[in-house]
């Protein structure tokens, strides 16, 4: 039974786009896998709380994440 973890900053990714997570990783490992699969694959998104998530001793906000998906210039 394969057991995917994603984890994510709070607030960084709509319900949808959540959904198509969960639904895109399956696709994945019953790509790998066979459709088989698809009915065991657990996928789990978490929120992490903005200002809990740190890469390289700096600790990132919703907002940091945001500015650094937007478009250069926007």
């Amino acid at each position: 039974m394969p057991f995917i973890n994603v984890k994510v900053i709070q607030g960084v990714f709509t319900p949808d786009q959540k959904h198509a997570i969960v639904e895109r990783l399956t696709d994945a490992m019953v790509a790998i896998e066979g459709e088989a699969m698809r009915g065991v694959t657990w996928v789990v998104v978490e929120e992490v709380a903005s200002g809990d998530w740190g890469i390289g001793g700096t600790c990132l906000t919703t907002t940091d994440v945001k500015a650094l998906a937007a478009p250069a210039g926007v």
